[in-house]
């Protein structure tokens, strides 16, 4: 019988990752760009039946029988990830994604997350990763790879609605990406949170000059150039969400959603310019989900689906963000248009830059090596 070789792998940890580059956002902007691309031409695979699921969750019951059995309280989910993604990265991964909003409590990250990374040939893992950080910088990579082409260039006035994880990695891609951002504008919940957020900025972009902390969402969003909503909350209660109106906004601002967010009558106007990651997603999330699905999912682009089935919204006016950076798309036409981009994640993005860190780290000698057989029992 043919000798079969032995399996090495690297695990990662999290300092191991930061000294691999995982924080290096204008890097991994580019890789996001990169993989758009890819997305546009087809050469990837997600879960699903039409290969665009954001992937499968376990779901619990408001009523069970057994005592032990979580809970679905606020953001209560275990999720698998998995994709594969062609070009130069001709890997495939999957990302497991436990979250609980009462981790706070413990004194935990809301999300706990780890990754492996799978060569495609042989399905042999390549590496096993902590991932909060690789999610945490390729999720705010897309407004980064969003904003390149849909901000306007001169763009000085950045909003941000929730200080956390999500907002800093966002508003680190955007000041990757639009170097002239010298104000930034911040609604928070918690003083404690605002207080680390303004510090963090003071620390990381001394190009910012005026820091303003607002009390509602219409102060927030008037006059700036860039709005993100970035805070996390519960679901099923559209009213809830955090709303944006068109008469707050400047002619000419860019908007990106990876969080709740909601729209009133005038941002559904066509002349609104309505983007999505990659429609794909929605379309999957839309057929699994009940209607209306933004009670469920509370991106902003399940909305735009709602819509479209609700007959509010033509499907020609949905834009594709991979279709913009393939050049098949324009971007900005005028510096008057506004602009809203949907950013939902997908697992897609977790393989490329996933895959760029691991090749960093094997050629830095970075990482644990660990042994999954010598030779396998079962042939």
């Amino acid at each position: 019988m043919t000798e079969l070789p032995k399996i090495d792998f690297i695990y990662l940890n999290e300092q191991d990752m930061i000294k691999a580059g995982v924080t290096d956002m204008a890097g991994c902007v580019d890789t996001m760009e990169d993989m758009f691309k890819l997305l546009h031409s087809g050469d990837y695979r997600m879960a699903g039946a039409n290969n665009d699921s954001h992937g499968a969750m376990i779901m619990f019951p408001e009523n069970s029988p057994f005592e032990t059995m979580p809970k679905p309280t606020a953001d209560r989910r275990f999720m698998a990830m998995p994709a594969y993604l062609g070009g130069q990265y001709g890997t495939a991964g999957v990302k497991w994604y436990g979250s609980n909003i009462a981790n706070r409590d413990k004194g935990l990250p809301r999300s706990i997350l780890m990754f492996t990374l799978n060569d495609a040939d042989t399905s042999a893992p390549l590496a096993y990763m902590s991932a909060n950080l690789l999610s945490a910088y390729r999720t705010g990579a897309v407004p980064g790879v969003g904003a390149r082409h849909l901000a306007r260039r001169d763009s000085k006035v950045l909003a941000v609605q929730g200080p956390g994880v999500m907002g800093k990695t966002s508003l680190a891609a955007f000041m990757a990406t639009c170097p002239e951002i010298a104000t930034v504008k911040l609604l928070g919940r918690s003083q404690g949170s605002i207080d680390r957020f303004v510090e963090w900025v003071k620390e990381t972009y001394p190009q910012v000059t005026t820091i303003e902390i607002v009390e509602d969402l219409e102060t927030l969003v008037r006059g700036s150039d860039i709005v993100t909503y970035c805070a996390s909350g519960e679901t099923g209660d559209v009213s809830k969400y955090p709303m944006v109106k068109r008469e707050w906004l400047k002619p000419g601002a860019f908007l990106s959603m990876p969080a709740s967010c909601d729209i009133d009558e005038g941002m559904k106007s066509k002349d609104v310019r309505k983007v999505c990651d990659n429609i794909g997603l929605y379309e999957a999330w839309f057929d699994e989900l009940p209607k209306p699905a933004h009670v469920h999912v509370p991106v902003i682009g399940v909305k735009f689906l709602d819509m479209i089935e609700e007959g509010k919204m033509d499907r020609a006016e949905l834009e594709d963000l991979g279709a913009i950076c393939a050049g098949a798309t324009p971007g900005r036409q005028n510096e008057d248009e506004i602009i809203i981009l949907s950013v939902g994640g997908m697992p897609v993005e977790d393989v490329a830059w996933g895959t760029v860190i691991y090749r960093n780290a094997i050629a830095k000698g970075i990482g644990t090596k660990l042994n999954l057989w010598d030779e396998p029992v079962l042939r």
